[in-house]
């Protein structure tokens, strides 16, 4: 973003009664009583909001020099020196930008956290509990303590008095073991059940796609089969094929998985035993579907026309993070992107990113690769082994793991490999296949215009398209005028637009260019209401305690989800922090002069309304943690965090 002042517009209010004329470009446009200096903003903070600033303090230099920018984020030329040293005529300095990702950064293993673990075998007490207790499998062997008494000497103390599992499944499967024990345990230590809340909860459909033991061994030993993705990539490797011989290719009749009724209603593989390569069970008359194929134009159709479709966001985009967006108005919703071969090796850690809640109606998954083999044998076993709506090949991530493998951005320089991809997943999938690009790989060569046509050729059912090139990254702002133009030309295709959307008004416009919906990316993260404000066509001024409490909704959905012993407190901590280094730029509407916010314009140091508010706009790690605290208890001993990404982790 460029340096320099300009004139505010006319009709804009910043001229009058609030005495500014300019504003800092790149700079949120904050009204001048909230603003103060970086040095009086930690003073605050240290002071727990009871130091009382002077009112010439908090009015701050009406031309901006009273308002530092963070070091780490200030603008830095292609050889390493800074723009102000540039315009000062000084020497270059040696230090180079800090670009991407913080890979060095600390992390401390879960099984840091508790030395003294308590064996598996023991943690949860047989149900009903007549029954004989659970022999540990490695007996002597074993390296987890096997006495519950001396656990319990050593387990820290609980972090609340209310477990969310117990109010949420009327049991809680952590046992002692739970940092919020002291809501379940009788007083001979027994796990209470709340049976007429266990029993509700049994009606209520779980979680979905969850990976099974036993595929989960096959896929591990190379056992399973795949024999619709061979033959799909047979007929690739023989050439192009005629139109009708790529839309339909024969398969035996009864191969399991084939028709789409057998996949969405009697999936094979979780819950179910049977291997992936066996033939599915069911009962009931015998009908067509049975036995013949559904052709592509009887495929499952998606009209996602008009939705407000949430991205598949690395890191941030985990299942507690997507029931917030859906709470708040998101209509479709995609998982992390996943990794073809890691999802053919059996990773649990790769398929908890497929992982599907019951209020998600409209749910994808996005899988990344570069090569048609892997590719098209995971769109196969995903096909009948998980519930989805949709899949989503991701050939618009910019990270170098991906790119330099060929995957992500380099698909667009690989022409032949992606229409063998998108040819091949598409014959073997039974729901719509999607795809997200770029517009290109270099930021002054664009190639998505030319890539759409062939995709809307190859079998692709929508396409959507981030305004910027993988070079370009986030330096400049998306370029809708090209995806205005590339609406023409992928029509009938619909066409999703990504980039730069933080307000309704900005969704407006983003309207106006033809686009069929809009993914919203970083504007989720910023403010998840987004898409309530979107819908009801206003800006919402929320206060700080509706923001906790969206947090506080968050390390409840983040207890469900990965637990609530000490792991799980500390893994929903983890992910709570990487998503606060995100909320923290988000600038409340009560103190903007200027409406609406940004998405490129940094906020800078300012006074909220109440403590909470300016504790929330904090731009360093450690005030994160302590908002974490105020939900999850104290951190354990030792414990750092730095955010994933840079550009968020500047002090």
């Amino acid at each position: 973003m460029a340096e320099g002042l300009v004139e505010a517009p006319a009709d804009s209010g910043a001229e009058g009664d609030s005495g500014v004329s300019v504003l800092e470009r790149g700079v949120a446009p904050i009204k001048p009583q909230f603003l103060t200096t970086r040095e009086h903003f930690h003073r605050f903070l240290e002071g727990k909001g009871q130091e009382k600033l002077c009112q010439e303090t908090e009015a701050g230099d009406p031309d901006g020099k009273d308002v530092p920018e963070p070091e780490a984020k200030r603008i830095r030329l292609e050889d390493g020196q800074t723009q102000e040293a540039a315009e000062a005529g000084e020497q270059p300095q040696a230090q180079k930008r800090a670009r991407g990702q913080n890979k060095g950064r600390p992390h401390m293993k879960p099984a840091q956290y508790d030395k003294n673990r308590l064996c598996p075998s023991l943690i949860q007490p047989p149900c009903p509990p007549q029954e004989p207790p659970a022999q540990c499998l490695f007996g002597d062997r074993c390296r987890f303590l096997h006495d519950v008494g001396r656990y319990l000497e050593s387990k820290p103390p609980d972090l609340g008095a209310r477990c969310a599992l117990f109010e949420a499944f009327g049991r809680c499967p952590y046992g002692v073991t739970c940092r919020f024990a002291g809501a379940h345990l009788g007083p001979e230590g027994q796990n209470l059940v709340a049976e007429e809340l266990l029993a509700r909860r049994a009606h209520l459909p779980p979680v979905r796609n969850a990976l099974d033991k036993a595929l989960q061994r096959q896929l591990r030993k190379r056992q399973v089969h795949f024999e619709r993705a061979e033959q799909a990539l047979r007929s690739l490797s023989q050439g192009p094929a005629p139109a009708a011989a790529v839309a339909e290719p024969t398969t035996p009749e009864g191969d399991p998985g084939h028709n789409h009724r057998a996949a969405q209603l009697d999936p094979v593989g979780p819950g179910t035993g049977t291997p992936p390569s066996s033939p599915v069970r069911t009962c009931g008359p015998l009908t067509d579907e049975d036995t013949v194929r559904l052709r592509p134009c009887e495929k499952k159709r998606l009209d996602l026309s008009d939705k407000l479709y949430l991205a598949p966001l690395t890191t941030c985009g985990n299942l507690p993070f997507r029931r917030i967006c859906k709470r708040f108005g998101a209509d479709v919703t995609c998982g992390e992107m996943a990794m073809c071969t890691n999802l053919l090796q059996g990773q649990t850690s790769e398929w908890a990113l497929l992982r599907r809640h019951p209020c998600e109606d409209i749910f994808g998954v996005q899988l990344e690769g570069g090569f048609p083999d892997t590719m098209t044998k995971c769109a196969e076993l995903l096909n009948r082994t998980i519930e989805v709506d949709f899949v989503d090949i991701n050939v618009g991530c910019p990270i170098d793991l991906v790119y330099k493998k060929g995957g992500g951005c380099a698909l667009m320089n690989r022409p032949a490999k992606f229409q063998q991809i998108v040819r091949g997943m598409s014959q073997v999938l039974d729901v719509p296949l999607t795809v997200k690009i770029r517009t290109g790989v270099q930021e002054h060569v664009n190639l998505a215009h030319r890539l759409l046509p062939e995709l809307r050729a190859w079998g692709a059912a929508l396409v959507t398209l981030h305004g910027r090139s993988r070079e370009q990254r986030y330096t400049k702002l998306a370029d809708w005028q090209y995806i205005r133009q590339c609406v023409e030309v992928a029509s009938p295709m619909p066409l999703f637009g990504n980039g730069d959307i933080l307000s309704y008004e900005d969704a407006n416009r983003a309207k106006q260019t033809g686009v069929a919906g809009i993914m919203i990316a970083r504007g989720a993260l910023l403010k998840p209401w987004l898409f309530t404000e979107i819908k009801e066509q206003r800006h919402w001024d929320i206060s700080s305690s509706e923001r906790l409490d969206i947090l506080r909704d968050f390390t409840r959905y983040g207890l469900e989800h990965w637990g609530s012993d000490t792991q799980g407190v500390e893994k929903t901590r983890r992910f709570l922090l990487e998503w606060l280094s995100f909320l923290c730029r988000y600038v409340p509407v009560g103190l903007l002069e200027l409406l609406p916010q940004r998405i490129n314009e940094r906020p800078p140091y300012y006074l909220g309304r109440d403590y909470l508010e300016t504790l929330m706009a904090s731009q360093q790690a450690a005030d994160w943690i302590r908002i974490s605290e105020m939900l999850l208890g104290p951190v354990p001993p030792n414990f750092a965090f730095l955010p994933k990404h840079k550009a968020n982790a500047y002090k």
